[in-house]
């Protein structure tokens, strides 16, 4: 007798061209029925739990996550009980409060300089790429710095403040190779240590410090991958802490990744696995929302990109390295973290390739640059090159 969660899923799965116990890379593979109730009672979060615990495979889950975003599949689990109470919770409650923050940076960020080694570039750099012009992971990250430092026109004796430096990558590419002073701020104990020693030598700060503590007058302000986990509770302080701390003449790059569907409509219900065991108190927001804080806070918005696309082949990349060094973090990590990984890059990787996630660039200056905003000549800003998406891996036997 066929269980009614097994009908539903036939049902939802058949609009994205997807097979129950298909022979197709992106169809889904029952090894344990259980899969099915656990579908019903934890919606879209229950999913992902299943997989994790191996009671279903897919030999290419960034095929089989694009076609469910392409198809509009997270629609049928937006009015799960879990979807709207974490709608709900980002509506009333800060997520990113002071005192919580550093707990949910530390959650993440603190899990091991060794599995971020084994998986970023030799940078260190974790955030969506430059691929244009490019074909490796580590060209598309310098890239990416190169394009920052040159939309934010750095010049030998900026005083830059580097708001999430992560494990340092921006601040010493930005010192080492534009004479900058750096600030590099970060919650996470362990990314401070690695970025003191990366940047030893150079003009680079690196604090263990809050973005809402931080009072001092810089040339240049910059945040890469960092705005996501503010929270919308918290947009305006953050603009106004920017603003604070940014000089009359200077100017801010804001790198973050958005939705296109604000609450209370919103249909990405396929965020909230990733909120919950990758990264707690994220909130992922809308670039009306982020507008709506930049009037507030009164910038001017000098120059806007996406280049939302180019985070499919980053993370595809960011998993084969993960992939190909997991014997040596085996025994650190255990097995079903490998799933857990594996289901949040290869996911995320379908996520941004179905266009429904962007990632956008912002300049902002205080009251306008006099004549107008240029980006530096130089670089070449033209996404007219096809980006190279590797390759699935080979699967073989399902971990």
């Amino acid at each position: 007798m066929r269980h009614i969660g097994q009908a539903y899923l036939e049902r939802c799965f058949a609009k994205a061209g997807i097979l129950l116990d298909g022979t197709r890379p992106w169809d889904m593979r029952v090894t344990d029925r259980r899969v099915f109730g656990r579908v019903l009672t934890g919606g879209p979060v229950g999913l992902g739990d299943a997989y994790v615990d191996g009671w279903w495979e897919c030999d290419a889950l960034d095929q089989w996550f694009d076609r469910c975003l392409r198809a509009d599949l997270p629609k049928a689990g937006a009015w799960h009980p879990g979807v709207i109470g974490r709608c709900l919770r980002e509506r009333l409650v800060n997520l990113q409060s002071p005192r919580r923050a550093g707990r949910n940076v530390r959650a993440h960020y603190n899990l091991g300089n060794d599995l971020f080694e084994a998986m970023l570039d030799p940078r260190m750099v974790y955030s969506c790429g430059y691929w244009a012009r490019t074909h490796s992971l580590a060209q598309a990250q310098e890239a990416k710095l190169d394009l920052i430092c040159r939309k934010l026109g750095l010049a030998s004796g900026m005083r830059v403040l580097d708001i999430g430096c992560g494990w340092g990558g921006l601040a010493e590419y930005a010192a080492s190779h534009y004479g900058c002073d750096v600030v590099g701020i970060t919650m996470s104990p362990q990314q401070a240590e690695w970025a003191r020693r990366r940047c030893e030598g150079l003009a680079v700060d690196i604090r263990l410090q809050d973005y809402r503590e931080v009072d001092e007058r810089f040339d240049r302000v910059v945040s890469v991958g960092m705005f996501e986990h503010v929270g919308q509770k918290n947009h305006r302080s953050y603009m106004n802490s920017v603003r604070r701390c940014l000089g009359a003449e200077g100017l801010c790059l804001l790198h973050f990744f958005a939705t296109q569907r604000p609450w209370p409509n919103r249909l990405d219900s396929e965020v909230i696995w990733v909120a919950r065991h990758i990264f707690p108190g994220m909130v992922v927001p809308t670039l009306g929302q982020v507008g709506r804080a930049l009037e507030d806070s009164r910038f001017v918005v000098e120059d806007l990109q996406n280049f939302g696309a180019d985070y499919d082949p980053t993370l595809m990349a960011w998993f084969d390295n993960f992939d190909r060094n997991w014997p040596k973090l085996r025994e650190s990590y255990g097995e079903r973290f490998y799933r857990m990984w594996k289901y949040y890059l290869r996911t995320c990787a379908g996520a941004f390739r179905s266009r429904k996630y962007q990632v956008w660039q912002m300049v902002l200056s205080p009251a306008g640059v006099p004549g107008g905003y240029r980006v530096r000549p130089g670089y070449d800003l033209s996404l007219a090159a096809p980006i190279k998406r590797p390759e699935p891996l080979a699967t073989g036997q399902p971990v």
